[in-house]
């Protein structure tokens, strides 16, 4: 049995939960290195990819890893810096209100992916100010790896 795709409620929780009081090259650092430590446990064949206000501070390609992880990335990246939310979120938001991402919006599926795997980084009394990204896993487990990920470093 599939595992069901988090609520639209659960998934708003982690965005409010999972804010940074400032965000540096450091932590881009810090969190882009903890996300690899985190695939190569468990032999996750992804790209990784943190940007903050459109700099890129942090991107690699792991073992199995494909060009085409970074079309994901980008694309979903974009759905992120579009929308403010979560790429799943805005995935869920549109199923919940009974229709799909790509009929809700019209956007260009080769510019954009409503797809798991693409968080905002946001700066608590801020707002988003970067996107951190996996590609490479089931859309869902992209998500999760993201914000286990960052669960773990900010509550550390």
């Amino acid at each position: 049995m599939t595992e069901p795709f988090p609520s639209l409620p659960q998934l708003a929780a982690d965005e409010e939960d999972l804010q940074f009081t400032s965000f540096t090259n450091e932590d881009a650092w810090e969190l882009g290195s903890a996300l690899v430590a985190a695939a190569r446990r468990d032999a996750a064949p992804v790209a990784v990819e943190i940007t903050r206000n459109g700099h890129r501070l942090f991107a690699v390609a792991l073992t199995g890893a494909t060009p085409d992880n970074w079309s994901w990335i980008e694309r979903k990246s974009r759905v992120v810096h579009r929308f403010g939310h979560a790429s799943l979120y805005v995935r869920q938001a549109s199923i919940e209100r009974g229709t799909t991402f790509e009929a809700e919006f019209g956007l260009d599926p080769q510019r954009y992916a409503a797809h798991g795997g693409a968080f905002p980084l946001l700066v608590r009394d801020v707002g988003p100010v970067g996107v951190v990204a996996v590609s490479g896993l089931p859309q869902l487990d992209d998500h999760r790896m993201v914000t286990g990920v960052l669960r773990e470093h900010l509550h550390r």
